[in-house]
């Protein structure tokens, strides 16, 4: 027997003259029952639960009880006024079975408030410039941060006082039916929270939120570069709903230095020397990040040649121990010689029988 001849009240399992409450309560009863989410795959109960739906639209208004008391079936049928129509209804294609939340939560007796979900506050990023040798032993350094923090007064509720929302009754949630079904979205009103305010606060005047100026002292690791964040947790601006702060991000950039070059956990300096100690050999300083060193020159070196000082680069991250420095040698000849110094480099040219081009003349080209 389908739905559309088979008595309502028998479908719901009540007299004629039950009350509307009772009504009501049997339809809650049957339609747990028969929930599709409770029988998954069983078209017999989908079917039963369609019809227990059909006869709760109809029974449940007192307007359309009334017209089926005194016509049946007839006042639903196509060419009667206020027709819907279920004959031709695909309640599977038509009706979402993802969960009792929103359409079934009066249905199941819940009348649990809607709340948004606590959201954590945004994130604020500043640039802090340094100089290598900052970013290379770290530095502490106080800035100022501007942030909207919450207000001590409401909690971040904008509001001292509260009375139920009128639309929603205070469940954050707004109903509209059609057909045998009905829709629930966020009450428009309250945005979902229920309440309504009656006094906002009059620290914040009702926006949740107090921007707040403060030095901060934030610390630079060493061995940052350019490009490296140092987070500062919840000090970002304030979260809604309850939600922690954000962060702020203090964006690290590191100048270029007057001799130093790094790449990586390494450092490079160019070092110039006389050519007596090229050719001969010497004990020379040379700067580093630390600190002026001393290191050996062997003779006869070359201009343009590299030398290692291990473990006078870069912090490693994340601890291990430091990156090394190279030593690049420029020699440096005299711009301005007197007789004397001319002689000298004539003497010295007349012992230096090597001929440094030799290998380019020879070739054939």
């Amino acid at each position: 027997m389908s739905s559309t001849t088979k008595d309502y009240y028998e479908i719901l399992g009540v007299s004629k003259d039950a009350s509307q409450d009772e009504i009501k309560k049997a339809y809650r009863r049957l339609a747990r029952k028969y929930h599709p989410d409770l029988n998954p795959g069983n078209k017999e109960a989908e079917q039963r639960f369609k019809e227990i739906n059909e006869a709760y639209d109809v029974l449940g208004d007192p307007k359309k009880r009334a017209e089926y008391d005194r016509l049946g079936h007839q006042a639903f049928t196509s060419g009667y006024e206020g027709f819907e129509g279920f004959k031709d209804f695909d309640f599977a294609s038509n009706f979402d079975f993802g969960g009792f939340g929103d359409f079934f939560s009066d249905l199941f007796g819940e009348r649990t408030t809607f709340r948004e979900a606590p959201l954590k506050g945004a994130d604020l990023v500043m640039r802090m410039t340094l100089t290598m040798e900052e970013a290379f032993s770290g530095v502490t350094r106080p800035i100022n941060v501007s942030r909207h923090i919450t207000c001590p007064r409401c909690g971040g509720r904008g509001a001292e006082s509260y009375d139920r929302c009128s639309r929603c009754g205070g469940t954050g949630k707004v109903g509209t039916r059609k057909g045998f079904f009905s829709i629930t979205q966020t009450c428009p009103d309250c945005g979902g929270s229920g309440r309504r305010a009656i006094r906002f606060c009059t620290e914040c005047r009702g926006s949740g939120t107090l921007l707040k100026t403060e030095t901060v002292k934030v610390k630079i690791p060493a061995g940052v570069d350019t490009g490296s964040r140092v987070k500062l947790s919840g000090m970002g601006e304030a979260g809604r709903n309850g939600g922690p702060a954000g962060d702020l991000y203090i964006e690290i950039e590191v100048l270029p230095h007057p001799f130093f070059r790094r790449d990586g956990s390494d450092v490079y300096v160019e070092v110039p020397v006389t050519v007596p100690e090229a050719a001969l050999g010497a004990k020379i300083e040379v700067p580093t990040l630390d600190g002026l060193t001393k290191m050996t020159l062997p003779p006869g070196t070359q201009g343009g040649q590299k030398f290692k000082l291990k473990g006078k680069g870069f912090p490693l991250p994340k601890g291990g121990g430091r990156g090394d420095q190279y030593v690049i040698v420029k020699i440096v000849i005299p711009k301005e010689l007197d007789s004397k110094g001319r002689a000298l480099i004539s003497k010295m040219e007349e012992l230096y029988r090597e001929n440094p081009r030799e290998r380019l003349v020879s070739r054939r080209w």
